[in-house]
Formats: structure tokens, C-alpha cells, sequence
């Protein structure tokens, strides 16, 4: 029994992009595939505010990860997973330091407070 194998030249045009179509719409949420990988507990995306002042966005859930800069008490931000005491989130506004919205970082949780409104 023979096997026939398709090569890329073999394959029409039209094959060749529904398989990209195929790809690109089949990959996982740009959250799912980015730094949040470390969590062990997911959230459900939801609000919370820096409680304290000058606290680290930091690069991992780690002290030994670098940091992304600081976040200052009244900074948003919108939590998705946690891994231990740490929070993986995203900013919802530019931080009072001027790191920029939408910006991922990990955030202890004892830096945090649950936004209400």
C-alpha cells in the first residue's frame, strides 16, 4: 500500500490559506499563551486597586523577577490568576508612575485591594 504524502508545492492556494486561516484562529488568547503560564488559580478577570504605595509590577511571581516599575495606591488594575501570594493582572489606566495601560505584571497579594466601583 502506497501512502501519498502532500508537499506544500502539491497543495493548492486556496488549501494553503484555509490552513493559515485554520492556525491563526486555533492558537490560544494572547493571555493564555503569555506570562501567566506560572498561575496555578485563575480569576475571573476580576477588579482590583493597589492598596499600598511604591509596590513592585514585577516581570514573575517572585521577588527574583525583575520589576516592571511601581505601583502606587489607587492604580487599577484587572486580575487574572494568582500562583501562591502573587496575582498575574493587567492595568486598566496609565499607573501614577506612567507605566503603560493594558501593561501585564505580577503584584503580591498584600499590595492589593478589591475595587468596588
Amino acid at each position: 500500500m502506497t501512502r501519498r504524502i502532500a508537499t506544500r508545492a502539491s497543495l493548492s492556494a486556496a488549501a494553503v490559506m484555509a490552513a493559515a486561516v485554520l492556525t491563526v484562529t486555533a492558537a490560544p488568547a494572547a493571555q493564555a499563551a503569555g506570562e501567566n503560564r506560572l498561575c496555578t488559580k485563575n480569576w475571573p478577570n476580576y477588579p482590583a486597586e493597589v492598596a499600598k504605595n511604591a509596590w513592585n509590577y514585577r516581570t514573575g511571581p517572585g521577588t527574583g523577577y525583575a520589576s516592571k516599575g511601581y505601583l502606587y495606591r489607587g492604580d487599577d488594575l484587572k486580575v487574572f490568576c494568582s500562583r501562591g501570594n502573587w496575582n498575574f493582572a493587567a492595568l486598566t489606566h496609565r499607573s501614577k508612575s506612567g507605566i503603560p495601560k493594558g501593561t501585564k505584571g505580577w503584584i503580591r497579594n498584600d499590595g492589593l485591594g478589591q475595587r468596588l466601583s
